[in-house]
């Protein structure tokens, strides 16, 4: 049976299977694993540059890691006699090439600064899946919009008709919604691409290692600079999911909207068969089970974020075996919130939306009344605040015609005449079509077709540049990945 090389010197005593299964971080471990034969050949390639180890040494055990890497690292290290999957790879390495090889890999580092850095390399390259995934569903709405931007729908507040605008006005607030999440997420890429890698359990050490170099050849920007910081901190997971938590809030109002607007009483949107179920008793049911589950998704990652604040908030100064309950919180934050985001995309460019319908409803509930006070207030020289009055009179009795407005106006002022100022039916009539209302409101970032049309050019444009950056970013890493492995090869050989 192998032995968990960690304890074979200061303690002693078997441990229960309960025990065991308790202090095991194996299943979160699985996520990082990869990352844990990067880092480890890093570490290695750098003890040879520093002279801590000679070169019949470097090769023999970065010959074992790269068996490990092209291969696989194989079920038994995943065991749960370990406590986690760095002493399983470890003690895998130490059984294989020997003690006097296989047990010089761990000089000058500690498990805190390796399982720190090995979360960071995982947590980049999931963030930049997410940022891809963020630009795939902008260019799924900005495309939906580009088709839409003059078909009309009901503007909401409360819930209520408001004012009218266009499908595409719509789609277009929840993209800059997507793209600030996309820039928090940017944002947080530069904090976790730092490498704590060297601060071994907290002071550092005392072999002369090189941390510039290990940073150097797994990619990362630069160094957590405070070894003590370098181990203890997880608060670039927590701005992670903080970021997710916000992303998954602008996602599940999205979905709140498609599960209304899917209603047979709105009948805005038809969603795909593939992303609906029927009851299992009601055989005319078509339910929209996809937006609501990523709806509940949003609780999830919310939950991940707190459960991972609280693991943090009153941890002494430096590493304590809580953080290993954070990790969890990770990588189920992560997993949860990239899924969503790539069945949005997918149920958004299969939707049908009944621009009929919303036409339909456009005008409903008197939502150019706004339209025809500014009117008022315009061409015939009233005050804001008294034409708000007399048109919400006039909406009070229930019609905005010339004689209810005439009536208002009289009510709120005896002296105002509208008829003598010149106000005509035919000029009401105008005023509260959806269409004109609409084409007045071209200020940048409005509903008029005009101004959709400039912002769906402008947005493109930020589109093109952040994708760039991602694309940028993933070539970076891979990069460096592949310029690590040639280096361990061609050492070997």
């Amino acid at each position: 049976m192998r032995t968990d090389v960690v304890r074979l010197g200061r303690l002693a005593g078997e441990r229960s299977g309960d025990m065991m299964q308790f202090l095991s971080s194996m299943e979160a471990d699985r996520q990082i694993a990869d990352a844990d034969i990067l880092v480890d050949i890093a570490h290695v390639l750098m003890l040879d540059k520093q002279k801590i180890n000679d070169r019949r040494v470097t090769r023999q055990i970065l010959s074992a890691l790269l068996v490990l890497y092209e291969s696989g690292i194989p079920d038994e290290a995943f065991d749960t006699r370990f406590e986690d999957v760095h002493a399983g790879i470890e003690s895998l390495l130490i059984e294989s090439a020997g003690p006097d090889i296989g047990g010089r890999m761990h000089m000058g580092r500690s498990r805190n600064d390796e399982v720190a850095t090995c979360i960071r390399i995982k947590l980049r390259e999931e963030l930049l899946k997410q940022m891809a995934a963020l630009v795939t569903v902008r260019q799924v709405l900005l495309a939906i919009a580009a088709k839409h931007t003059t078909s009309v729908m009901p503007g909401f507040t409360h819930l209520q008709h408001a004012q009218p605008t266009t499908l595409a006005h719509h789609l277009l607030a929840y993209e800059q919604a997507f793209s600030r999440d996309f820039d928090r997420l940017k944002d947080a890429y530069c904090r976790v691409n730092l490498s704590p890698l060297g601060a071994a359990a907290f002071a550092s050490t005392g072999y002369p290692i090189s941390r510039e170099y290990t940073a150097s050849l797994l990619g990362f920007d630069g160094l957590v600079e405070n070894t003590m910081d370098a181990v203890a901190t997880r608060d670039f997971a927590l701005e992670t999911l903080a970021d997710l938590t916000i992303m998954m809030a602008n996602t599940s109002r999205l979905c709140e909207e498609l599960i209304i607007w899917s209603t047979s009483f709105v009948k805005f949107v038809t969603l795909d068969d593939a992303f609906c179920s029927t009851s299992s008793i009601m055989p005319q049911k078509k339910n929209p089970d996809t937006a609501e589950i990523m709806r509940a998704k949003s609780a999830s990652v919310f939950g991940a974020f707190a459960g991972a604040l609280m693991t943090v908030k009153g941890l002494p100064m430096s590493y304590n075996r809580d953080l290993q309950e954070l990790t969890p919180n990770i990588w189920r934050g992560i997993h949860d919130a990239k899924v969503s985001l790539r069945l949005l995309a997918d149920m958004l460019a299969s939707a049908e939306f009944d621009t009929g319908r919303m036409k339909e409803e456009a005008g409903k509930g008197f939502s150019t009344a706004t339209e025809l006070a500014d009117t008022l207030v315009r061409s015939y020289g009233l005050p804001f605040r008294t034409a708000h009055n007399i048109v919400g009179r006039a909406v009070m009795k229930g019609s905005l015609s010339l004689t209810t407005l005439e009536a208002a106006a009289l009510e709120v002022g005896p002296k105002i005449s509208l008829k003598k100022k010149g106000l005509t039916q035919k000029k009401i009539d105008e005023v509260l079509d959806v269409g004109y209302s609409l084409g007045l409101r071209k200020a940048p970032g409005g509903p008029a077709p005009s101004a959709t049309k400039r912002a769906i050019t402008g947005r493109t444009k930020q589109l093109e540049t952040d994708s760039d950056l991602t694309d940028k970013r993933l070539a970076q890493i891979a990069k460096s990945r592949e310029k690590l492995i040639t280096n361990a090869r061609r050492m070997v050989a």
